[in-house]
């Protein structure tokens, strides 16, 4: 198969993935109903380890991570990218709209941009200076109106959180250079990631007792772990095999899209026109600092 082919399936596996993970933002919201959110991040998430560990031992790729360092790293790197960032998610949609959650996550780009520029004393382009720009103007557009009755809503601020741990734990995974097989660090991660939900579910609700759920419930939790979290996860590492991390990175700006339309159209959410503006602003500004240095 030419380059060509393998580039154009590659993006055909973009767009599926961008509908996979967006329609799982109203999924986790509808499951919510039925489900804790510890007990929804411990199978979510478990699922996705099992489903990236499977898939490294198909391909013979190796999951040693080496001892000292590199494990230290990956530890702290799997709380911050997987663990916090799933787990402050989960919660944020329980105070604030999924549409809204969606927004605020997705300026995760430009965090990233900030702490890359402070931390690694990466330079700015004119293209990412722009960027964060708007996105400081998409985010002041979006929480003006929230700021009006004194404080802004615990969904929102834990949103936010979210989108600083993700942009926090990838400086440092990329400060730390862990040494080894990128589907291995991602795989560890994700078993991070599921023991500290694990442990959250052990020490603030003890072992599940599941009851019967409603199956608009069950739909959505099935969704979750067989299409959010495990194929999800099989299709990102496809296309990163075959296109390059700039352009991965910004097919995924689908992801936002779909899932603010999906929360319009299945769970009934209005965003309001601040939402919408700020919505376009922070889209856009994460465009400007995901575009390839022209260097």
């Amino acid at each position: 198969m030419s380059d060509n082919r393998h580039s154009a399936r590659a993006k055909l596996l973009l767009i599926l993935l961008g509908v996979v993970w967006g329609l799982n933002w109203p999924a986790v919201k509808i499951a919510l109903h039925g489900v804790s959110p510890w007990t929804l991040r411990s199978i979510g998430l478990g699922a996705a380890a099992c489903t990236l560990f499977a898939l490294a031992l198909l391909r013979g790729r190796s999951l040693r991570i080496a001892a000292g360092r590199d494990r230290l790293h990956l530890v702290v790197s799997g709380l911050l990218n997987i663990a916090l960032f799933n787990i402050l998610l989960t919660f944020a949609q329980l105070g604030a709209a999924t549409a809204r959650v969606a927004i605020i996550t997705y300026s995760m780009p430009l965090w990233t941009t900030l702490f890359a520029r402070l931390l690694l004393k990466e330079k700015l382009d004119r293209w990412r200076g722009g960027g964060l720009l708007l996105g400081a103007c998409g985010l002041l557009i979006l929480m003006t109106p929230l700021l009006q009755t004194g404080s802004l809503p615990p969904g929102i601020m834990l949103a936010l959180a979210a989108a600083l741990t993700w942009a926090a734990g990838t400086i440092y995974t990329k400060w730390a250079r862990i040494s080894a097989e990128p589907l291995a660090i991602a795989a560890w991660q994700l078993l991070t990631g599921a023991l500290v939900a694990l442990s959250g579910l052990l020490s603030f609700e003890g072992w599940p007792h599941p009851g019967p759920l409603h199956w608009q419930v069950l739909m959505a939790l099935t969704y979750h772990i067989f299409f959010g979290m495990a194929a999800g996860y099989i299709l990102w590492f496809e296309i990163i095999a075959r296109l390059p991390a700039g352009v991965a990175a910004l097919g995924t700006l689908l992801v936002p899209v779909v899932g603010v339309s999906a929360a319009v159209l299945l769970l009934g959410e209005r965003p309001s026109v601040p939402d919408l503006l700020g919505f376009a602003l922070i889209f856009s500004a994460a465009v400007c600092v995901l575009l390839p240095s022209r260097r």
